[in-house]
């Protein structure tokens, strides 16, 4: 393979990841309702394990988990390389920003009994 062949090859995967994860328009020659059902398959995965990693978020958003969690997820994809807890934290920080959380959230712990 050449190096334009390799160049034209990448700017085709970047098109169609831009599709499948950042919302982006359908690369030439794919079919856009394909590409929508399996953007929103990779979005579900993701959702799933960031609920998997904060429950306690996931909890405090009850029904406003998911629409939040796509909002986000569509105008941040992950980067190569980041780890789901961070995509996590990263999401929990978005949430804060944009005040769909509060900055600061105290844990009480019960105090223990020695024995």
């Amino acid at each position: 393979m050449t190096q334009p062949q390799r160049d034209r090859l990448a700017g085709q995967q970047t098109e169609l990841l831009r599709a499948l994860l950042a919302g982006g328009p359908p690369p030439r020659g794919f079919d856009p309702q394909r590409l929508e059902v399996e953007a929103r398959a990779l979005r579900s995965k993701r959702r799933r394990i960031v609920a998997m990693i904060q429950p306690d978020v996931c909890a405090d958003l009850e029904d406003r988990f998911g629409p939040l969690f796509t909002e986000y997820a569509e105008a941040h994809p992950r980067t190569v390389g980041s780890r789901a807890r961070e995509d996590a934290a990263a999401f929990v920080e978005w949430l804060r920003e944009h005040e769909h959380l509060p900055r600061v959230k105290w844990w009480r712990r019960r105090a223990t009994k020695s024995p």
